[in-house]
């Protein structure tokens, strides 16, 4: 079977290079006992990559199960997935089978896997190591012949290095990754899934399908899309529903869904409970004396330059004098003395200090002072700027300096600032 046809089978639509790259290998690894761990954002549609591997394996005629792990609570999903011997816990008044019990010889789906507790995985990979599971309350070892296939839309890495899950298991399931593109990955497919989506409502509403105009298309095309497909097609039916045109322009789309013109664009997360992180109030402090510095060294550009000009200097060669070497001019230029050209002075160089003309024609360098970088101070320097700025007014002084007004007053009273 191709790709194409494999498409057809399973109500897939779009032809990015990602999806297809995903599709092909769910393909490849179908008719093998491999264990496969999908990976993407919630609602690109994993679980119907399960069921590529499912029906075009050997075991497409066996049992199939789709369960969210992260759904089950923890008290009971080991109950849920190995079952329980009568008497087992409160509540077991009967013998319960487990669903690796019941799909054996099938395929099990495990979703969300990264919420699995870390006893429940020690369980699970025993069952991927040998195909040995025991019930809850039993010392009996019971057999199955389940294929695993897990999906998880976190990091499992950065899950294993803050101990929430096991390196031997991650390792286990990941013998054959799937990485399933999210839909801002995809772009070229949106419109296509919008226009699949609205014939499909048009059926079961028995309307004329939608259609998008050209600047409608570039405002979906944009969107990050953070529920993926899913957010999709509840968009399109949405509009299906309330729209009162056919032909739906950008403007149209705004107004019932503000969202889409969110640009979503990168910014810092706050972390205000990571032991010995810096609050998000205390970085924009950060930046902002970043820039200042930034301004600072524009302006000091400036005054080189125009020192250089209106004394008409002959800014020295790159040599390796000392600084405390004295430079001693010879005399004053003439006006009719030709000026050799020079290279760009487009930076100061730590090796080469700085020479300005004094009024008897002799140059004396300057001397150079390293600026305060601390931070703490070039905060006490913001703040009591900000202040006497604004006269004492905090609410100002907090705005000027991108703040919280709580902020401000814990940050005066933690470094004793006068108002």
């Amino acid at each position: 079977m191709d790709l194409q046809s494999v498409k057809r089978r399973f109500g897939i639509v779009g032809n990015s290079p990602g999806l297809n790259r995903a599709i092909q290998t769910a393909m490849q690894v179908a008719n093998t006992d491999l264990t496969v761990l999908i990976e993407g954002e919630s609602g690109v549609g994993k679980e119907a990559i399960s069921k590529i591997i499912h029906e075009l394996s050997k075991r497409k005629h066996g049992p199939s199960i789709a369960i969210n792990t992260g759904a089950i609570p923890e008290g009971t999903i080991n109950s849920e997935l190995f079952g329980h011997e009568k008497g087992a816990f409160t509540g077991a008044t009967n013998d319960r089978k487990g669903y690796f019990e019941t799909v054996d010889g099938g395929t099990i789906f495990l979703d969300e896997i990264g919420e699995m507790p870390l006893d429940t995985q020690a369980y699970l990979l025993r069952v991927l190591e040998s195909g040995e599971f025991i019930k809850v309350g039993s010392s009996k070892v019971l057999k199955t012949d389940a294929r695993v296939v897990a999906a998880t839309n976190v990091d499992l890495l950065d899950k294993i290095n803050k101990g929430k899950f096991r390196d031997d298991l991650y390792y286990r399931l990941n013998t054959v990754p799937i990485k399933v593109p999210a839909l801002y990955e995809r772009r070229e497919d949106i419109h296509i899934l919008f226009r699949k989506f609205a014939t499909d409502f048009a059926g079961k509403y028995r309307t004329d399908p939608i259609r998008l105009t050209e600047d409608g298309v570039t405002l979906i095309e944009n969107y990050r899309w953070p529920g993926n497909i899913r957010e999709l097609r509840n968009l399109v039916e949405q509009l299906s529903v309330l729209s009162e045109e056919q032909l739906i322009t950008a403007k149209d789309l705004l107004q019932i869904a503000p969202k889409l013109g969110n640009r979503n664009l990168p910014s810092i997360p706050q972390d205000r409970n990571s032991e010995g992180g810096s609050s998000f109030e205390e970085r924009e402090i950060l930046y902002k004396v970043l820039f200042d510095m930034k301004n600072d060294l524009n302006d000091l550009k400036s005054l080189v330059f125009n020192l250089i000009k209106t004394n008409d200097l002959n800014v020295p060669e790159k040599t390796k004098i000392s600084p405390l070497a004295p430079v001693i001019n010879t005399g004053k230029r003439s006006f009719n003395e030709k000026i050799q050209p020079r290279p760009a002075f487009n930076s100061l160089d730590e090796t080469q200090p700085v020479f300005i003309d004094d009024y008897d024609g002799n140059y004396k360098e300057t001397e150079i002072v390293e600026e305060n970088l601390s931070l703490e101070d070039k905060t006490v320097e913001l703040i009591e700027k900000a202040l006497k700025k604004h006269k004492g007014r905090r609410k100002d002084a907090a705005e000027e300096l991108g703040i919280s007004e709580r902020t401000l007053y814990r940050k005066i009273k933690e470094h004793n600032i006068a108002e």
